[in-house]
């Protein structure tokens, strides 16, 4: 009995970093969640048997990635609208290492959008290896590859990467935020204009479950009266509170006490180069259980 409590004891300090593996992986919560629950099943078995339990439950949570991974894409190949991640709240400890701002930045939305670019064995050696800092003869255990395979694979990973749009410099946007809401709710367009780059975007994901749109808005215009239609005086009811989501602020929506939507931006010194708008309930669940957990959110309903 010892043992086993031993065992449960190892993989529960394990948890929170399995996940945050998962979720670097696979961009979705609860598939990280289910991953982690079958790494458990599987070390449940013969936990208090292994030698090194951190590289061995690190290669079964990564194996279960990539059985997951190619699935997944298939499934983002259909999906209705503009694919963004799962939002989380990264004050949570739960979901892993986000201290330093290499550990938020790996957790970004930007950059796990721009992380779906990839083949799933490019994605696995470049989250272990920039996220969590993994030696190539780590990374190469793990794969059950050569070094010198890791090694490609990184190479090959790093110069998808940086053929993709080149995300803003992290910034902190909190401020700017604050002023971007309060334009966007008064309906004040030229203000909301004022704010924005004039190359900004808009992802707005609602999985085809709520009214958003199909295609990402382009252009300062464009965008400013987009999000005044969606968040101005004459559309909004409800009520908002601010959090750490992905490592960076945002502003979270609720109706009537439920969460109903997470506004998230990349910031370029005083203007605002990307929002993502996130409205898929199906991607809130998560999101929702953790803000009902939490006592850090400021303006939170009640």
């Amino acid at each position: 009995m010892v043992v086993v409590r031993d065992a449960t004891e190892t993989f529960t300090a394990q948890r929170p970093r399995l996940f945050g593996l998962a979720y670097r992986m696979l961009g979705s919560a609860h598939d990280a969640e289910d991953v982690v629950q079958d790494a458990w099943l599987r070390w449940s078995g013969h936990g208090d048997a292994i030698d090194n339990p951190a590289a061995w439950l690190t290669t079964v949570v990564t194996r279960l990635c990539l059985n997951r991974l190619d699935s997944a894409r298939a499934r983002r190949e259909t999906y209705v609208g503009p694919w963004l991640p799962e939002p989380i709240l990264t004050t949570d400890p739960a979901t892993g290492p986000a201290a330093t701002v290499e550990e938020r930045e790996s957790v970004s939305l930007a950059l796990l959008t721009t992380l779906e670019r990839l083949t799933p064995p490019e994605r696995a050696v470049y989250v272990l290896r920039e996220a969590f800092g993994h030696s190539h003869a780590e990374v190469a255990s793990v794969l059950d590859v050569t070094e010198a395979g890791s090694r490609q694979l990184h190479t090959r990973a790093r110069r998808h990467l940086a053929t993709a749009p080149a995300a803003p410099p992290r910034a902190d946007v909190g401020p700017l935020l604050a002023r971007f809401v309060a334009a966007a709710r008064d309906g004040d367009v030229a203000g909301l204009e004022s704010l924005l780059a004039a190359d900004v975007t808009v992802w707005s994901d609602g999985g085809g479950r709520v009214r958003a749109a199909r295609r990402p808005v382009h252009g300062r215009d464009a965008v400013a009266r987009f999000l005044v239609g969606i968040l101005g005086p004459s559309r909004w009811r409800g009520t908002g509170a601010a959090a750490e989501v992905n490592g960076a602020p945002a502003l979270l929506g609720f109706q009537d006490g439920e969460l109903v939507g997470v506004v998230a931006v990349d910031a370029d010194g005083d203007h605002i180069r990307g929002v993502r708008f996130l409205r898929n309930p199906d991607k809130l669940t998560f999101l929702a259980g953790q803000v009902s957990r939490s006592d850090e959110l400021s303006g939170r309903p009640s």
